[in-house]
């Protein structure tokens, strides 16, 4: 499934890997905010949650940085991108 679908089947956890006062000054309400360079120290915390994690940031960069980084230590995850444009399929899954 692509994140558009995801979002739409209403699967997965949306995570946040933006810095603190970034998801400070705008976030899609439900979202987990894990820094990037927090990630390493919240291993047992992100495999706690639902997944596939859905991985936002502000252009996609950390997103798949932090991609890669999980899938490697086997936790089931997609790049989502900006989280705006998550924000954007959650509103189309509202409205429906």
């Amino acid at each position: 499934m692509n994140v558009q679908e995801l979002i739409a089947a209403g699967k997965g956890t949306i995570v946040d890997v933006r810095s603190y006062l970034e998801f400070s000054g705008g976030h899609i309400a439900g979202s987990v905010n894990i820094p990037l360079d927090q990630l390493n120290n919240k291993l047992e915390e992100l495999r706690s949650l639902d997944e596939p994690l859905i991985l936002v940031c502000a252009s996609g960069n950390r997103s798949g940085m932090a991609q890669n980084f999980l899938a490697g230590n086997g936790i089931e995850c997609v790049n989502g991108g900006s989280w705006l444009n998550v924000n954007y399929f959650l509103s189309l899954r509202e409205a429906q």
